[in-house]
């Protein structure tokens, strides 16, 4: 296929949406594609393109209707090369539109949707879903496939792309000796562990108050929580108030997510709303069993009473009593840990770059 992928992320921290971006652009190179990166100067992604030596074009995105930084990325295309901007975000989304003003020949651009929320509803959102120049807004689950339908996205516009992992990245990581030690955590304790922004949509309350109801029933557990966020210090405070301390740590943003997943005997996910949790991949990649809620995609990813539980969400009684049921359960536990390394099988990040692929070469071809 010829022609360059120009992506663009807008996010300076890093969360799943970047580390899905990051997989397909170095995926497209080691396929032998051109693409290009473009992020704000100083961002988590930028640091992460130079560290592994990838194509990076820092610049500055102040705002979804910043003309001089779409004007600018004319500069990334070259006269006559055939090219495709992928937009990794909504504000992303806006500024590949503006760009394409700026070009004589038609680049046709395509929009990543990694999250369920329903789309706004003002002129400018609807403007931006429904240019003719978005050829294609690849969804990461069908659950947010039915979300654009709902709001009248055509649906050959659509198509649906699940993000991937990279299944084996957790191979070499085994049970550290010293990890119970560096994190105060009995031996004979039981480890529930959680990877999650501290934001709203991820339903620490929930997790918090799921997490006081199992320890009245079964008080030899800790809760792990990897994550940060704008909530930060209102969740901390929250499960002081449940009097959790000594129960729940938190760690902060964690680029080792590994060596907590294979320390840990069991994996939450609390979410009242997902596009589809890659947190959850990772925990089946590292063999664990896992609960989730029925929040958007979840239910793609988790088979409910093979590798593990679905709970309602919103719900922490039942969520403890998923919970309490593994904990409980030494044979149960082992049974759906091996179950999710078969499930995540299904979630090969090279599937996803392959799907991309043909993707993009379908849209260059049309056009």
């Amino acid at each position: 296929m010829k022609g360059r992928i120009i992506h663009i992320d807008t996010a300076k921290s890093w969360r799943g949406g970047q580390q899905q971006a990051a997989y397909l652009h170095r995926g497209l190179i080691q396929q032998g594609m051109e693409s290009l990166m473009v992020c704000p100067p100083g961002s988590a992604m930028e640091a992460w393109c130079r560290k592994n030596n990838l194509p990076v074009h820092p610049l500055s995105l102040r705002c979804e209707a910043d003309f001089l930084s779409a004007f600018r990325l004319t500069h990334c295309i070259k006269t006559g090369q055939s090219a495709l901007f992928h937009a990794h975000n909504a504000h992303a989304l806006m500024i590949a539109l503006i760009a394409t003003v700026f070009f004589r020949k038609k680049i046709p651009v395509v929009a990543s949707r990694r999250v369920g929320f329903p789309l706004k509803l003002n002129k400018i959102a609807q403007w931006k879903y429904r240019s003719k120049k978005l050829r294609r807004i690849v969804c990461v689950s069908h659950n947010i496939l039915r979300v654009m339908q709902f709001h009248g996205i055509p649906e050959n516009k659509l198509a649906v792309i699940p993000s991937g992992i990279d299944i084996h990245k957790f191979d070499p990581v085994g049970r550290t000796p010293t990890f119970r030690d560096e994190w105060n955590i009995p031996r004979d304790y039981k480890i529930v562990c959680t990877i999650a922004a501290l934001t709203a949509e991820k339903a620490y309350p929930v997790f918090l108050e799921s997490a006081r109801l199992v320890l009245r029933e079964y008080p030899t557990v800790i809760f792990i929580a990897v994550g940060d966020g704008k909530q930060a210090e209102e969740i901390k405070t929250l499960s002081a108030k449940k009097d959790l301390a000594g129960h729940v740590i938190f760690t902060g943003f964690r680029s080792d997510v590994g060596i907590f997943l294979k320390n840990s005997d069991l994996f939450v996910m609390a979410s009242k709303k997902e596009g589809l949790g890659t947190s959850i991949l990772d925990a089946e990649a590292a063999g664990l069993p896992v609960i989730g809620t029925d929040a958007g995609g979840i239910p793609e990813v988790i088979r409910h009473e093979v590798n593990g539980i679905i709970v309602p969400r919103q719900n922490p009684e039942a969520l403890a009593k998923a919970i309490v049921t593994l904990l409980k359960n030494d044979d149960l536990r082992k049974q759906y840990g091996k179950k999710s390394l078969e499930v995540v099988k299904g979630f090969d990040i090279e599937i996803t770059i392959k799907k991309h692929i043909v993707l993009y070469e379908e849209i260059f071809k049309d056009n």
